[in-house]
């Protein structure tokens, strides 16, 4: 149906879904913020496991949708270019909350864990890649060590919290994580429900931006891989642009933080869920050299991230942290590059 359409009916459909996303991830994160007070989690935990789970439900969609088609590429660079995008992100807020470096008033053990097996996650798909090509019922065996392993992450994140081994130094510019609203299970309830009516929606956008992103894909004869890693991912990544500075405006730093690294590690579930539904073999050996090296680009800014996470550094240039400066260069210099070759 969509391919019937003309071009301008294709980008307003493409315009109006990434605009779905932009005011639903605005609503999202409130209530994110309202549940992580009423069941008691906090907002490192619900920030890095549901709001990050939520906000990446359309590029989930995105990446299934094109594996499903026979777009690897797209299904891959898709999630992986998000990833990147969303660091990004994380650096933008920092240039907006001008009181003090973004890294230094969110620290937070759950964020340092959490950035830690993102990048032991990312290590996986390029493991399989270098590895020989291999597949059980065309899945690669990595697909499934991904999801365990976030699994394993998502529970351990959760023990960190309640008995951290490691605790930051409080200083005038760190925003502790203190509850809004008293806890309630009714009232808990109300908002689970409300936020999953929110999220279905997202889900439904991130379709229509799966088959717009791919019509337009082979009408202008664009790389699977550059509109996966600088249209659809980016699109369907305005949740988390939303929700960091939404949050960061609220004054909540760890759930600006932990819902960047925790979409971030929910996102790397795309390729796994991918690599599932490719039905031509191993997702991770039907992706050229460019996938990579936006996966590359993703692993460089999340260690960047942790650099800031660990050093705490209360200003920097331009008001903001070294490391927020390192990761929007990285990210502009792969964009740059990636149109210039691609």
């Amino acid at each position: 149906m969509i391919s019937e359409l003309s071009n301008p009916w294709i980008f307003g459909l493409f315009a109006l879904a990434g605009l779905a996303i932009l005011v639903l991830g605005t609503r999202i994160t409130g209530l994110a913020d309202r549940i992580a007070d009423r069941t008691g989690l906090g907002e490192a935990v619900i920030g890095g496991i549901v709001l990050g789970a939520a906000t990446s439900l359309s590029g989930t969609v995105v990446s299934v949708t094109a594996a499903v088609q026979g777009a690897p590429e797209l299904a891959f660079a898709n999630g992986i270019g998000g990833i990147a995008a969303q660091t990004a992100f994380l650096a933008l807020a920092d240039v907006i909350y001008r009181k003090a470096n973004l890294e230094h008033t969110a620290a937070e053990a759950t964020n340092l864990f959490q950035g830690a097996v993102l990048i032991c996650l990312l290590s996986m798909p390029l493991t399989a890649w270098l590895a020989p090509d291999f597949a059980i019922w065309q899945v690669h065996p990595v697909s499934v060590l991904l999801i365990a392993a976030y699994c394993i992450g998502a529970v351990t994140t959760k023990t960190v919290r309640e008995e951290p081994m490691w605790e930051p130094v409080e200083t005038s510019d760190t925003r502790a994580d203190t509850p809004d609203e008293p806890q309630s299970r009714k009232g808990a309830v109300v908002l689970v429900g409300s936020f999953t009516l929110l999220v279905a929606c997202l889900g439904l956008a991130g379709w229509v931006i799966a088959e717009t992103g791919s019509e337009l894909s082979g009408r202008f004869g664009l790389s699977q891989t550059v509109v996966g890693a600088l249209m659809t991912a980016v699109v369907t990544s305005l949740p988390e642009l939303v929700t960091t500075i939404a949050a960061v405006r609220r004054g909540a730093m760890q759930l600006a933080v932990g819902g960047i690294i925790g979409g971030n590690t929910f996102d790397t579930l795309f390729l796994s869920l991918s690599d599932m539904a490719y039905r031509d073999g191993s997702l991770y050996h039907a992706v050229g050299q460019d996938g990579y090296f936006w996966l590359a680009v993703g692993m460089l800014m999340t260690a960047i991230l942790l650099i800031g996470l660990v050093l705490r550094e209360r200003r920097g240039p331009l008001s903001i942290g070294w490391e927020s400066l390192a990761m929007l260069v990285v990210y502009g210099g792969a964009v740059v590059l990636q149109v210039w070759t691609g």
